[in-house]
């Protein structure tokens, strides 16, 4: 399906890939998401790699609507203590850090990190691009309409696929202009978008797939599940699984996940069908 350079190698893929989820912070959306302290993190890790993750996405600052910003020191901190315990204790494990700061993916891939996701694409700080080139590891882009301060004050889109799609068109190019070899799209579920046009984006996301650029997706638990449903996010997990299996369906790649054993048995059964 599509190739990552990873640890120095190139690797390639012939099915879906489960990201799972390491919120190093106490302001995450989801309060099961949540872990404090390097013991806790290494718990959780051997538990999803237990349970199937190809990838491990380890974030520091809180990106959910309304958050506060933290300074890259801080997330620092945060990150790569966490970071430098999984090259040690899982050698093996494939680890992206979550961060919008230059700075921080700087240092995070040099503690281990082989992978940056940036929720902006590169617009939040203008290093983000120079600086993964330089690093020439893979680079998650998403899309994000506004801040995570912002994001949810009224967003308006007259066409939200094709808005989303030609911002991540225009990513992609400058991340190839920049020297970065090996990119990853994602179109931001939840961020700066209605319900409404959260699920216009899923039911187009064909139209979303990029040559040479894998379709990541964060559906995880998401408010477009819980008020739909009418559930937290505790009880958002059947939804969920729903949602990634008809985000599977139109083309997937990665799934970005609270969740992994679930994840992984949509992705089996779905690779069955």
């Amino acid at each position: 399906m599509f190739s990552l350079k990873l640890k120095g190698r190139l690797r390639s893929f012939e099915r879906p890939l489960i990201m799972g989820i390491l919120n190093v912070t106490d302001d995450s959306f989801f309060a099961g998401s949540r872990h404090m302290g390097l013991q806790a993190c290494l718990d959780k890790v051997g538990e999803m790699m237990e349970e199937g993750a190809d990838m491990l996405d380890v974030g520091g600052q809180s990106t959910r609507p309304g958050s506060t910003r933290m300074s890259d020191a801080e997330e620092c901190d945060r990150v790569l203590p966490v970071i430098e315990g999984l090259e040690t204790h899982f050698p093996s494990a494939t680890v992206s850090v979550d961060t919008y700061h230059s700075s921080v993916a700087r240092h995070a891939v040099a503690a281990g990190a082989e992978i940056v996701n940036d929720i902006s694409g590169g617009v939040m700080d203008p290093f983000m691009l120079s600086v993964v080139a330089s690093l020439d590891v893979p680079f998650i882009c998403m899309h994000m309409k506004g801040r995570p301060e912002n994001m949810q004050d009224a967003p308006f889109y007259a066409d939200v696929v094709t808005e989303v799609k030609t911002f991540l068109e225009e990513r992609v190019l400058r991340c190839r202009a920049e020297g970065i070899v090996h990119v990853m799209v994602d179109p931001g579920f939840g961020f700066g978008k209605t319900i409404d046009h959260n699920f216009e984006l899923l039911r187009g996301l064909e139209r979303l797939k990029l040559q040479d650029a894998p379709l990541l997706v964060g559906l995880s638990r998401k408010s477009m599940i819980q008020k739909v449903l009418g559930v937290s996010a505790d009880d958002a997990l059947n939804g969920t699984t729903v949602l990634h299996t008809i985000a599977l369906l139109r083309g997937a790649d990665i799934l970005r996940v609270h969740d992994v054993r679930e994840a992984r048995q949509a992705v089996t059964l779905v690779s069955r069908s």
